[in-house]
């Protein structure tokens, strides 16, 4: 018997979200193609993106929350909905700081969309990350078979055997790349105005620990679910997420908890160490705890901004 999982959430392929994709990421472009020229017109498509932006989100959330029973996912995607949608009155009623924030979505939409949409970009990026992730468990003192995903065709499938025969298969997708991420922050970092020199640095440190976290996160999932190290609670957590295999229980908790929870912490982990060398940023993250909590606030003055001196 063998039990299959994805590494990570596969990104929902359905064509209306797909569609919704590409819509969003043009209206963002548009509107820092007219900031620059016309600033109320860029106001008013502006805010149209993000209400835009809120319905994509929208309508992933029954596919991470009930699909890929991914609740960390799920709660977020429904959490953007409103949030997305006050970004936009805020935007169209003159928070112009908030064009900072939409060019930043616009650059990740513009870093993410040809890994997404280019077939050997994305076999290339999965398999590269495949690569990393075998010789990791390898070097770890482990050896699963390492093979093609009948999945997709790629080379990024791993398959532990117990000593009862029993089979646990896991695959890599895009998303298990850590491509999202790298585009979150490769957006934030060019959306801003500031010197060439440290906007490269802050890159250059965000994707390093970007990639070497997402290869250490697929290594511990592997083994986690290929060695069966989570078989808590089995019962009570087959019942709500539905799995019939009990073995996919130590999958949900490396991944769907452990995992995806961590994931949150390291990003801001992330952001606040790149703030020393892009106190710019400070702006970005001002504006979305605004929108979070209907406060103001100064980070600039709470946090030193002397980090490019």
């Amino acid at each position: 018997m063998t039990a299959v999982a994805p590494l990570a959430l596969p990104v929902p392929s359905a064509a209306i979200s797909d569609v919704l994709a590409w819509l969003v990421i043009v209206s963002f472009v548009a509107t820092a193609a007219l900031e620059r020229y016309d600033r109320e017109t860029a106001r008013t498509v502006g805010a149209g993106a993000w209400v835009l932006f809120g319905i994509f989100w929208g309508v992933l959330f029954p596919r991470f929350a009930f699909e890929m029973k991914s609740f960390v996912e799920g709660a977020l995607s429904l959490a953007a909905v409103p949030l997305c949608a006050y970004a936009g009155y805020q935007l169209y009623s003159g928070r112009d700081t908030l064009f900072v924030l939409s060019r930043a979505v616009a650059a990740m939409g513009i870093i993410y969309v040809p890994f997404s949409s280019v077939e050997f970009l994305r076999q290339w990026l999965v398999e590269q990350v495949s690569y990393q992730t075998d010789f990791a468990i390898e070097a770890l003192g482990y050896n699963p078979e390492f093979t093609v995903a009948k999945e997709n065709g790629y080379h990024s499938a791993f398959i532990f055997t117990d000593e009862t025969g029993h089979s646990y298969y896991t695959y890599l997708v895009l998303a298990c790349t850590g491509i999202g991420s790298m585009s979150i922050f490769g957006g934030l970092i060019a959306a801003v105005k500031a010197p060439l020199r440290r906007k490269l640095k802050a890159f250059a440190v965000a994707i390093s620990i970007i990639w070497i976290l997402n290869v250490v996160r697929n290594v511990f999932i592997a083994l986690a679910f290929g060695n069966q190290w989570f078989q808590y609670f089995v019962d009570p957590i087959m019942s709500v997420v539905g799995y019939a295999d009990p073995g996919m229980v130590s999958f949900f908790i490396a991944d769907r908890v452990l995992s995806q929870m961590l994931a949150v912490v390291a990003l801001v982990a992330i952001l606040w160490l790149i703030l020393r060398d892009l106190p710019e940023l400070l702006t970005v993250v001002e504006d979305v705890a605004y929108l979070v909590t209907g406060n103001e606030y100064d980070l600039h003055r709470a946090v030193r901004t002397d980090g490019g001196r």
